[in-house]
């Protein structure tokens, strides 16, 4: 009897052991002791980067974009955060994607914690992934979530209304993707397709501009893309 209670109390404690290291990023997910690069971590997925530059900077997304393993290295502090406000300047070539200026958009303080994040060799943050696509349940729910996945509510809000500031560009905000204006001027799913695979390109840094989604968003996603933004107000 006392064997089968000590190989009970083993077994639990192995199981709680077990439940230990999931909890703190077991399956290859840490759980960083830095809070700056935790939260870098994930404005990491929530601004997208990890859509163009693959998850933990690691690329395979497209071969216009470089990997980001070793930019903590090899760039200064200050290198990194003029990358990420500035951009790396506009491309000519709407089919190749660019670093678009994030400046009006992300704040000092998630500008330093990306950085930090960067600096930390990107780990992988435990919960820090891109939300689940359901592909199963029609076009516009899909689209609903790739505009959360691909960074599109970042600059143009939730539902698409609009009001982000950028300050030195013509409006003051970046445009809506939704109303009367809009819809006038994307009035077929062929114009807003082409609106997202080859941006819109309105000025030099510090104006946001609309990247060249072009080789990063597959032909799937932006039907569902556009069939999201046809449902918005």
């Amino acid at each position: 009897m006392r064997r089968t209670l000590a190989a009970v109390g083993s077994f639990v404690t192995l199981l709680g052991a077990l439940a230990l290291l999931a909890g703190c990023g077991g399956g290859g997910a840490t759980n960083p002791s830095d809070p700056h690069v935790a939260m870098g971590g994930h404005l990491f997925v929530q601004f997208a980067c990890a859509s163009c530059h693959g998850m933990q900077g690691k690329g395979g997304v497209s071969t216009d974009v470089p990997t980001l393993t070793d930019v903590g290295k090899t760039l200064t502090v200050a290198q990194l955060s003029s990358i990420i406000n500035h951009g790396l300047g506009e491309s000519a070539n709407p089919q190749k994607p660019y670093m678009p200026v994030w400046g009006p958009v992300i704040s000092t303080s998630q500008v330093d914690d990306l950085v930090a994040y960067l600096q930390a060799g990107l780990p992988k943050v435990r919960d820090a992934t891109p939300i689940p696509v359901a592909r199963d349940q029609g076009a516009a729910v899909a689209g609903a979530a790739l505009y959360v996945r691909y960074g599109c509510i970042n600059c143009h809000g939730p539902s698409g209304l609009g009001g982000v500031p950028n300050p030195l560009s013509e409006d003051k905000t970046i445009p809506s993707l939704s109303g009367q204006d809009f819809r006038q001027e994307f009035n077929t799913d062929e114009k807003i397709t082409e609106m997202i695979r080859s941006g819109s390109v309105i000025g030099k840094p510090p104006i946001t501009s609309m990247p060249h989604w072009g080789g990063i968003i597959p032909d799937d996603d932006l039907a569902a893309l556009v069939a999201y933004l046809k449902t918005l107000k």
